[in-house]
């Protein structure tokens, strides 16, 4: 199975998929073409525009890609603290000059749509985020042919994975930029995460399925010790943030490298769920007082992160990052995998013993 996995790729590198518009078909086929795995985030896109998305990846490459599906969310968010966040939140939309948006705007994000185009037009690879699908329609995607991987952030929800039947493990640490792909959004655990190495280690000695390590790796050094840990492969989501290619906005690739932003954090503030942003005013004063109502604060801040994006106003915008955000280096994707495959080699020959470990 880990041969599979790494039949997928030239080099361990995987591209994670950045919802919102950041994991474009440019993105995701400039890195299958360097010789590492693309992905595309289906993520807020309808149906359709995933299918569309997936037709122009392949007009760009030949080679294989991925795309990555959200889980829908069971309901258990509370609408009385939801809608106290709104009241929190009216002065950003006065300031803003906007509407706070509709709470209850869907809580699937169009899963099951999504599930038949991948279904009727299959792709070499899926993960899932939020959760594990069923059985069944993980058997589906394996009948098209389709390599399968499911976000874990413990030992037991890797194996979890295992016995629904998925391929792979993605092994998320708590370093990780964006979403915390945790099965159940408990906000007792906030902050409680497992550090990507120990993580790593855990699931090795807990499932026998390959994985795929995620979590504030940026050079390929990092890459070489999760491998050691026991990764199959590396997933790199804030390395390629800031690569020409990535449809992040511009205020956001140049605040991973600012000054200004010193640290990230795990947050509620902008989408119910825990997320790892750079510490800006909206975080700091609004995160604090976020419910756990995830999708319900997404749809209700997507407005106000729209018109703060338009105003390039970096202060009230979700800067996702994971920790090693000041390493990024703004670069063509396909260059930054070939140097991190490069740093791989070195780190490999290092720890050999064959070469300097200055």
């Amino acid at each position: 199975m880990s041969s599979a996995l790494t039949g997928l790729f030239r080099h361990p590198i995987v591209q994670a998929p950045m919802a919102g518009g950041v994991s474009v078909p440019r993105l995701a086929a400039a890195v299958s073409e360097a010789g590492g795995l693309g992905f595309l985030a289906a993520g807020y896109k309808t149906a359709d525009g995933l299918y569309q998305e997936i037709k122009q990846l392949r007009g760009l490459t030949g080679l294989p890609f991925g795309v990555n599906l959200f889980m829908p969310q069971p309901e258990y968010a509370d609408p009385a603290a939801v809608e106290v966040y709104a009241h929190q939140l009216a002065g950003e939309a006065t300031w803003y000059e906007t509407e706070l948006g509709d709470p209850d705007s869907g809580r699937d994000d169009g899963y099951d749509a999504k599930l038949a185009v991948l279904l009727d037009n299959p792709v070499p690879a899926v993960s899932f985020h939020f959760g594990i699908p069923s059985s069944e329609t993980l058997e589906s995607l394996r009948r098209a042919g389709v390599y399968t991987l499911v976000t874990a952030t413990t030992p037991e929800e890797a194996l979890a994975v295992q016995y629904a039947g998925a391929d792979a493990v993605i092994a998320q640490g708590v370093e990780a930029g964006g979403h915390q792909g945790t099965h159940r959004d408990l906000p007792e655990q906030d902050g409680s995460g497992l550090g990507l190495l120990s993580l790593v280690a855990q699931i090795r000695e807990t499932v026998t399925v390959p994985i795929v390590a995620a979590g504030g790796i940026m050079r390929g050094s990092q890459i070489a010790a999760v491998l050691a840990a026991g990764a199959s492969a590396a997933q790199l989501g804030t390395a390629f943030l800031a690569t020409h290619e990535s449809g992040a906005h511009d205020v956001h690739k140049q605040a991973l490298t600012n000054p200004l932003y010193v640290r990230t954090e795990l947050t509620r503030a902008f989408s119910g769920r825990p997320a790892r942003g750079l510490v800006n005013r909206f975080l700091r004063e609004h995160g604090p007082y976020a419910p756990a109502a995830y999708p319900e604060v997404h749809h209700l801040t997507a407005p106000l992160r729209k018109a703060a994006a338009k105003a390039k106003d970096a202060q009230g915008m979700a800067l996702w990052a994971g920790q090693g955000h000041r390493m990024a280096r703004e670069l063509p994707a396909g260059q930054l995998v070939e140097i991190l495959a490069a740093e791989l080699d070195a780190a490999r020959t290092a720890l050999s013993g064959t070469g300097d470990l200055r």
